[in-house]
C-alpha cells in the first residue's frame, strides 16, 4: 500500500466527510494505493456515526474508538500501530490541514529518502497573542535543547516512513516530540516543508494555554530519558557524588578548624549543618542512581535495540 493516512480526531463530526472526501480525491488524481484510519478519542458529539457511514461507503477507511478521551498521543499510538501503508501521513482532523499535501510530503520520503518529514505552517491564522508567540517560543526551546532544526514540532502535518512509526512509542503528551523520538531511535535524516494553514472551518480548537507548560515538561522528560534511560547512575550517581564530596570537605575543614580553635563550636556554626545536608542529599541521590540501575536492568526493553540491517546472522 502506497500510503496510510492516520487522522486522531475529537468532536469532529462536521468535519470529517468533507476531509476524506478531500483525501479521496486528492489520492485517486495521484493514483494512490491508500488507507484512512480514523480514531476517534471519546468524541462526545455524532463523530462514530459518521465514521461508520464513511467506513460503509468506502473500504479504504477505518476506524479505531476509544472509550474515553485519552489525548493525541494516545490515538496516533494506535494509528501507527495499526498502519500498513509503506509512507503515513497524519494530519488534524479540523480541516486546517489541507490534503493537497499529501503527495509531495510522500514524495519526500520515498524520493528523496527522507526518514520524516514535518509540516511547517509558515503564514498561520490562529489568534497571535495565546497561539503564535507562545509556539515560536516553544519551537525555539525545542529547536535548541533537541539540535533538530525543525520551526514547527507541533504541526500536526508531517510524513513518515512505515519503519519509523513501528519504531517509536507515543505516550502522554509526546507527539509534539515525534521527531525528538525519531532522532533518538536513530532516523537522522529529518526534513521540513512550508505547508499550507487554513483557518478553521468548523467548531472550536480543542487546546489551551496548559499544553506549552504541558510541553516543556515533556521536552525536558524525554530529553532526560533519551540520555540517561538505560543508564541513570550516570546522573544520580554523579551528582549525588560531587554532592557528597561538597559535604565532606566543609566538614573536614570545620572540623579541622575546631581542632586548632576548641572555642570554636561546630553546632554553633551554619556551615555545619549545610555540609550534613549535602552529605545526605548526596547519598539519597546516589542510592537513587542504583533503585535506577536495578528498574532499566529488569525493564523489558532493557536490550531492545533497532538493528537497521544484518549480514550473516539469523
Amino acid at each position: 500500500m502506497d500510503v496510510t493516512i492516520v487522522v486522531p480526531l475529537f468532536n469532529e463530526d462536521e468535519s470529517l466527510p468533507e476531509l476524506c472526501a478531500w483525501i479521496e480525491r486528492v489520492v485517486n488524481a495521484n493514483k494512490l494505493s491508500y488507507e484512512i484510519i480514523l480514531i476517534d478519542d471519546g468524541s462526545t458529539d455524532d463523530s462514530w456515526s459518521v465514521v461508520e457511514k464513511l467506513r460503509a461507503a468506502n473500504p479504504n477507511i477505518k476506524g479505531i474508538r476509544f472509550q474515553r478521551n485519552y489525548g493525541k498521543s494516545a490515538a496516533l499510538n494506535e494509528g501507527f500501530k495499526a498502519a500498513s501503508g509503506d509512507v503515513v501521513i497524519t494530519m488534524d482532523a479540523d480541516l486546517q490541514d489541507s490534503p493537497d499535501e499529501i503527495p509531495e510530503l510522500r514524495r519526500m520520503i520515498v524520493e528523496d529518502g527522507f526518514d520524516m518529514v514535518s509540516g511547517w505552517k509558515k503564514k498561520r491564522f490562529d489568534n497571535t497573542l495565546t497561539k503564535n508567540i507562545p509556539s515560536k517560543f516553544f519551537n525555539w526551546a525545542t529547536r535548541k535543547a533537541s539540535k533538530i532544526n525543525l520551526h514547527d514540532f507541533n504541526c500536526g502535518l508531517k510524513s513518515y516512513r512505515k519503519k519509523v512509526v513501528k519504531s517509536v512509542e507515543v505516550y502522554g503528551e509526546m507527539h509534539r516530540y515525534i521527531p525528538v523520538l525519531a532522532k533518538w531511535a536513530g532516523f537522522r535524516k529529518i526534513g521540513e516543508k512550508v505547508v499550507e494553514h487554513r483557518a478553521r472551518k468548523y467548531g472550536t480548537t480543542k487546546f489551551g494555554w496548559e499544553r506549552f507548560v504541558n510541553g516543556f515538561l515533556d521536552l525536558a522528560s524525554i530529553m532526560f530519558v533519551s540520555k540517561y534511560g538505560k543508564r541513570p547512575m550516570h546522573f544520580f550517581g554523579l551528582i549525588g557524588t560531587l554532592c557528597f564530596l561538597v559535604g565532606f570537605v566543609m566538614t573536614m575543614y570545620l572540623i579541622i578548624a575546631r581542632i586548632y580553635d576548641p572555642a570554636n563550636s561546630l553546632v554553633n556554626r551554619p556551615p555545619f549543618y549545610i555540609a550534613l545536608a549535602t552529605m545526605i542529599m548526596g547519598t539519597q541521590l546516589f542510592l537513587a542512581g542504583f533503585l535506577g540501575e536495578l528498574i532499566a536492568r529488569n525493564a523489558p526493553g532493557r536490550n531492545a535495540y533497532l538493528i537497521e540491517q544484518k549480514l550473516g546472522v539469523e
